[in-house]
């Protein structure tokens, strides 16, 4: 084994070891886990040099990532540590130098109970078509919401689910459902291609690990409307700004139609974001958007900056704001006002939700 291949393997082992959820490998630097949100040099490593992120970097990747990473300047790929860890990584370039980013991908999916997620979002798995996104920044959990999510299906239900990734992160065990998991440049070539094949592949549910350009978002919302559920996230803060990206990705001389096509299919946006827990640990925070007749509206005469004033006003149809889910985490002694304030939408109503 070389010096690079057992200076990895150690590094992948720690990672885990340490309930870690990123490692972060950048040259100059030592070897940085990212625990509880907060990044923590390992300096009991060297700091590392070019040979050093490019020789760690040779080891986990494939020649044909390695082709990509060359010709693009970045490549998206997993890891499978012993068989025992998961990693989603992305190895690029910055300035000139091989950095890598790893992301824990935990083997055991948990319930949206155990996730500290409402109970509201069990109702999206029981529909038949449809479309719901989890949306928030990098690094906030989408992809473990969505996971329990699709578990939840397979545990409780006989249907045929096709997820669309890049690289694939959770593995399913399949229960009473048939799962097939399709990596993007390895099953198929593109996101928008994979997913024009569920028409002529029997599914019932997709889970599309992003939607990130014009056909893929297009050929999204024609599979809602066409007895599809699909599950996808988004990088938006909330709601209403996920409705204007959606929108504005298109043509301005088709954004009546994608309007009008939007308020008839979408069914749910939950917006989340993962704060440090006093005790330790993380815990998310959620806005949850669910369609009415006053939200469709509000999509179809282009009014989403409304759609706030919605959910404040709904709670009894299962809304939840983000300021009230951030008071409500911070009454209950889980996150400190300081973090709340960090992440509320209008400071002053979560004081007054405080008080209440």
């Amino acid at each position: 084994m070389t010096h690079a291949e057992q200076r990895i393997k150690n590094l992948l082992r720690l990672t885990a070891q340490q309930g870690a959820s990123d490692l972060h490998l950048s040259v100059a630097r030592y070897p940085t886990y990212r625990i509880d949100g907060k990044l923590i040099a390992f300096t009991q490593e060297s700091i590392l040099t070019p040979e050093d992120t490019k020789e760690m970097c040779d080891v986990i990747i494939s020649e044909e990532k390695k082709k990509i990473l060359l010709k693009e300047g970045q490549a998206d790929f997993s890891y499978n540590f012993e068989d025992k860890v998961r990693f989603r990584v992305n190895a690029f370039f910055q300035q000139g130098y091989i950095s890598v980013a790893f992301r824990v991908i935990s083997s055991n999916i948990k319930t949206l109970e155990e996730l500290g997620m409402p109970e509201i979002l069990y109702d999206f798995t029981k529909v038949s078509q449809g479309l719901v996104l989890v949306v928030g920044p990098t690094g906030h959990g989408k992809s473990t919401t969505l996971a329990a999510i699709i578990n939840q299906i397979n545990r409780t239900q006989e249907k045929h689910i096709i997820t669309i990734e890049d690289p694939v992160e959770y593995i399913y065990e399949q229960d009473r459902c048939i799962i097939e998991q399709r990596e993007v440049y390895q099953d198929s070539a593109s996101f928008p291609l994979a997913l024009k094949a569920i028409f002529r592949e029997d599914a019932n549910v997709i889970l599309l690990g992003e939607m990130r350009d014009l056909d893929t978002i297009g050929t999204a919302l024609t599979a809602a409307e066409t007895g599809h559920l699909i599950f996808a996230t988004l990088h938006t803060n909330d709601s209403a700004q996920t409705i204007d990206r959606i929108v504005d990705v298109f043509p301005a001389h088709q954004q009546n139609q994608i309007r009008s096509q939007l308020a008839n299919v979408l069914l749910a946006v939950v917006s989340q974001r993962l704060l440090p827990k006093i005790d330790s640990g993380r815990i998310p925070a959620v806005e949850i958007m669910i369609k009415n007749h006053a939200i469709e509206n509000l999509i179809r005469e282009n009014k989403p900056y409304q759609i706030d004033n919605v959910i404040e006003t709904s709670l009894d149809q299962g809304m939840v704001p983000m300021d009230k889910s951030l008071a409500e985490l911070v009454k209950k002694g889980i996150i400190s006002l300081e973090t709340a304030k960090t992440y509320a939408k209008d400071g002053k109503n979560l004081d007054m939700l405080m008080r209440n």
